[in-house]
């Protein structure tokens, strides 16, 4: 029988090991269990230290996606750039999902699109070492470096 969530018609404090139990053996059902304190009001019994857990993890885990999805645009436009004779629809798709979804991104995420501002550099640097890989070009064929803005990169 699979895990559920604790009964909320009894009071069922953060520190008990059951709230902590759940968490580690399912997230899902301890999500339901922390939206269901908040929404009656029951704040004292959220579990502030694994929900500031996942908070921070969800955090990093943008700022990852955020810095790929770079990386990919990145080595794709060098791609386009210096191999105009292998451009493809397929490239050209790439381009275009990546700039979707930072554009997405960053409209409801400032925070986010200054991130991206801070690791456009390292970026730039990855998606070079993936350009060179794919084109079988040598990295210092390439400018060292970023030669795009963040919002030149996002125009196409």
């Amino acid at each position: 029988m699979p895990p559920t969530a604790p009964t909320l018609e009894a009071p069922v404090s953060a520190a008990t090991p059951a709230l902590n139990s759940l968490y580690e053996r399912d997230e899902v059902a301890w999500y339901d269990a922390m939206i269901a304190f908040i929404d009656q009001g029951r704040t004292d019994e959220v579990d502030f230290p694994n929900l500031k857990e996942l908070l921070q993890s969800m955090a990093r885990s943008d700022r990852r996606e955020v810095a790929s999805r770079l990386t990919v645009l990145l080595a794709h436009l060098l791609k386009w750039r210096y191999q105009p004779e292998q451009r493809s629809t397929s490239w050209r798709l790439t381009m275009l999902e990546q700039r979707q979804f930072l554009e997405y991104e960053f409209g409801s995420s400032g925070t986010l699109r200054n991130h991206a501002l801070e690791v456009l550099e390292s970026a730039y640097r990855k998606g070079v070492r993936f350009a060179a890989v794919e084109t079988g070009l040598p990295a210092e064929s390439f400018p060292a470096t970023c030669p795009v803005t963040l919002d030149e990169l996002l125009a196409g």
